[in-house]
C-alpha cells in the first residue's frame, strides 16, 4: 500500500475547531441502559426563567432544563478527542463481536492504510437486527434506541417541575401503533416487536461499528436525511468529512454519498 500523502494528513487528521466545539446554553449527557457500554447521548437545553406578576410586585418561576435528541456525535463532547486518521471510537464493538461474523479479506482493495477489511456474516448465519428482531432478540442496539427515543422522559415525568412541560393534546395518531397509557413509554420490546413486523427499520451496518443506533418507522420520532457529495468540477476528501460532521452538527440522523468524482472510496472510508 502506497503512504498517505503528508498534505492531505495535515488537511485532513483534525476537523475545525467551528464544527466540533460544544454547543452555546447546553451540555451533553448520557444516559446508561443494562451494560456499561451502553450510554445514550442527549443535550440538556438550559431555560430562562419566566418573569410574572406585575412591575409593581415582580415575580419569577424558574423553569427546568429540557432534554432534545442530539445527533452531534462525539463531537460535541468535549471529553471526545477525535483524530480522523484513527477513527470514532467503535461504540459497537462488543456488540458485534457476540453475532457470527467473519472478515473478508479479498474486499480490502482500498488504498489507504486505515481501511480494514469488512466483516460479514459466516455461512448460513443472519446478522441483521431484522433477523434477531423476528427471533425475538433484544439487541442492545434496540436496547440504545428505546433510551434515545423517549429523551428522559421517565426522569421527567418523576419531578413536579415538568408537570406542565408534558401535557400533550391527544391530537390525530393517523394509524400509529402508540399505546395511549399516559404513563407508557418505548421500550425495547416495543422497538424489536416494530422491526419484527416490518414497521420499523434501524440502519446498523456492522461495518460501522461508530455509529449511534437509531430507527426510523411511524411509531418513532421523525429523522433527517442528509447528502454529501464531491464532483469531478470542485471538493475533495478532507471537504467531504467536514460536511458530513455538520450534517450530524445540525440534526441530520442518516447521510447518503452522492460522489461523483475522484477518491470516492477513500472518502467514504473516512
Amino acid at each position: 500500500m502506497s503512504a498517505i500523502p503528508e498534505d492531505f494528513i495535515k488537511k485532513t487528521a483534525s476537523l475545525s475547531e467551528e464544527v466540533t466545539q460544544p454547543f452555546a446554553g447546553s451540555r451533553k449527557i448520557y444516559v446508561e441502559g443494562s451494560r456499561p457500554d451502553i450510554r445514550v447521548p442527549m443535550r440538556e437545553v438550559a431555560c430562562a426563567d419566566t418573569h410574572t406578576g406585575s412591575p409593581e410586585n415582580p415575580a419569577i418561576e424558574k423553569n427546568p432544563p429540557i432534554y432534545i435528541y442530539d445527533t452531534s456525535g462525539p463531537y460535541t463532547d468535549p471529553e471526545a478527542k477525535i483524530d480522523l486518521l484513527k477513527g470514532l471510537a467503535p461504540l459497537r464493538s462488543e456488540w458485534i463481536k457476540g453475532a457470527q461474523r467473519q472478515s473478508d479479506p479479498s474486499l480490502a482493495h482500498l488504498r489507504f492504510e486505515h481501511i480494514h477489511a469488512p466483516l460479514k456474516a459466516k455461512a448460513n448465519k443472519n446478522v441483521s437486527q431484522m433477523h434477531y428482531a423476528k427471533q425475538g432478540i433484544i439487541t442492545p442496539e434496540m436496547e440504545y434506541i428505546a433510551i434515545r427515543e423517549n429523551n428522559n422522559l421517565q426522569e421527567m415525568r418523576a419531578k413536579p417541575e415538568y408537570e406542565k412541560l408534558l401535557r400533550q393534546h391527544k391530537g390525530e395518531n393517523f394509524g400509529a401503533n402508540i399505546p395511549q397509557d399516559p404513563d407508557w413509554q418505548i421500550t425495547p420490546e416495543f422497538v424489536r416487536d416494530e422491526v419484527a413486523k416490518g414497521r420499523a427499520i434501524i440502519p446498523a451496518n456492522i461495518n460501522h461499528p461508530e455509529l449511534e443506533p437509531m430507527i426510523i418507522g411511524r411509531n418513532f420520532r421523525v429523522k433527517i436525511n442528509t447528502n454529501i457529495g464531491n464532483s469531478a468540477v470542485t471538493s475533495s476528501i478532507e471537504e467531504e468529512v467536514e460536511k458530513m460532521v455538520w450534517s450530524a452538527r445540525w440534526g441530520g440522523d442518516t447521510l447518503m454519498d452522492l460522489s461523483t468524482g475522484k477518491n470516492i472510496h477513500e472518502t467514504r472510508e473516512w
